[in-house]
């Protein structure tokens, strides 16, 4: 019953990949490809913790 209010770890990376995700679509269109490229690392590490979690 308890467990009905704990939120979703999954959804909430989920999130806050799609929102690095676009953000890095932003600077790379405003030519900054340094900066583009540190927030697609950055998404990738989140993209391997959501892989992580759902396999468990």
């Amino acid at each position: 019953m308890f467990g009905l209010f704990k939120k979703d770890p999954v959804k909430k990376l989920e999130k806050e990949y799609q929102q690095l995700m676009e953000e890095a679509m932003h600077v790379q269109r405003s030519g900054d490809l340094k900066a583009y490229a540190r927030k697609i690392e950055e998404s990738e590490k989140i993209l391997a913790q959501i892989q992580q979690l759902k396999s468990k």
